[in-house]
């Protein structure tokens, strides 16, 4: 192995940011952050010329890229692609997301995953299965003819998908999803989201009290907080032991809104960022289908022909802009958004998010102005 001692640049370990210092590498194995004065012996020092070291970034909401939608090709190669696409962004670890579909196209996407993990494909961890239980009143851009009440062998197959694979997600409404069964599924290890709901505030409660322990994109496709009636947004807020995701590309939530959510966020929970990507990402396409509709690519943002949003044309780079340079948040904040609070989700973390010793480090450098990212 070649042991690296990489210097030149602050360094992100998942939780303090170090403004000088050389993160040690060991192949690909992380051996820690030390001062740059105290770097052992036995390492070649590497100067980077600025720019951010920090782990790869952990996306638990991922429908498509490379030219690839997850619903479409609910295969190994599709993965592959995917996952190919989003690690050119920095993306390290990722969930595959299968948006509203049928019980066949499901199970092909739960054994799909099952097989590339298998095969050690990098970056899959796991998967999120967003629909088809959610509420018709905040379906978004699902097919409202596929979303349905959660029936047994639903929670059977989400159960038995929770045995096979290290991550399973599955984003659920209320009002299709009682909390006894959310209250099933997550003693047998599914991390149970609520999104695309119009749930009111005591409904979001009693699903966090039943075990829901994450909400998918924040004030996008749910309940809003109003003065009478708080909605999804207030509950996810206030309650301590919920995180929820967030599309930061300032089009689907302003920045005052993430400006506000962040300050009011209730721990430990905390708001990470998601990308809601679709097939876009390491792709010049202009348009793709979604469960036989046309989605535009236009001007930053994904929509279906009547303007509905369709998932977003988003990585992390710029995400991160957003946050730094409109919403204002400070940087080991917003790096963290982007690493160890998602990993933190998961329920098998593995190594990602952080940069722990003896571990591998996944590494990668963002550059200075943030519109790039590397391997390190």
């Amino acid at each position: 192995m070649t042991r690296r001692a990489i210097t030149g640049a602050p360094i992100f370990d998942g939780t303090q940011l170090h403004q000088t210092g050389a993160l040690l590498l060991d192949g690909a194995l992380c051996h820690g952050v030390v001062a740059a004065d105290a770097i052992p012996e036995g390492y070649a020092v590497e100067r980077v010329a600025g720019g951010t070291m920090l782990p790869g970034f952990v996306d638990l909401q991922v429908n498509g890229g490379g030219g690839v939608m997850f619903n479409d090709e609910t295969s190994v190669d599709g993965l592959k692609a995917i996952a190919a696409a989003h690690a050119t962004t920095g993306t390290r670890a990722l969930l595959p997301t299968l948006i509203t579909d049928t019980p066949e196209r499901t199970r092909a996407a739960v054994d799909a995953v099952e097989a590339a993990i298998a095969q050690d494909v990098p970056g899959i961890v796991g998967i999120h299965l967003e629909g088809p239980h959610l509420s018709i009143a905040r379906k978004g851009a699902h097919d409202p003819d596929l979303i349905r009440p959660m029936l047994d062998a639903d929670e059977a197959f989400l159960i038995d998908a929770a045995r096979r694979l290290p991550n399973v997600m599955a984003t659920v409404a209320p009002e299709n999803v009682s909390p006894e069964q959310i209250a099933r599924l997550t003693k047998a290890g599914v991390i149970v989201s609520l999104g695309h709901t119009d749930c009111s505030f005591a409904e979001a409660e009693a699903a966090f009290a039943a075990g829901a322990s994450c909400v998918t994109h924040l004030f996008n496709a749910m309940s809003q907080m109003g003065n009478r009636e708080p909605g999804l947004v207030a509950a996810a807020l206030r309650t301590g032991t919920v995180s929820a995701g967030l599309i930061a590309d300032n089009i689907h939530v302003h920045a005052a809104s993430m400006a506000t959510a962040l300050s009011a966020k209730t721990g430990p929970g905390a708001v990470f960022l998601v990308t809601d990507a679709m097939s876009t990402v390491g792709s010049d396409i202009t348009e793709f289908h979604l469960n036989g509709r046309r989605v535009l690519r236009r001007d930053g943002r994904l929509t279906l022909e009547d303007g509905t949003l369709a998932g977003a044309d988003l990585d992390f780079c710029r995400a991160l802009r957003v946050l730094l340079e409109t919403v204002g948040v400070a940087e080991d904040k917003a790096y963290a958004m982007a690493t160890s609070i998602p990993a933190g989700v998961l329920s098998a973390p593995f190594s990602f998010g952080h940069f722990s010793t003896g571990a591998p480090a996944h590494a990668v450098l963002l550059s200075a102005d943030r519109k790039s990212v590397r391997g390190l």
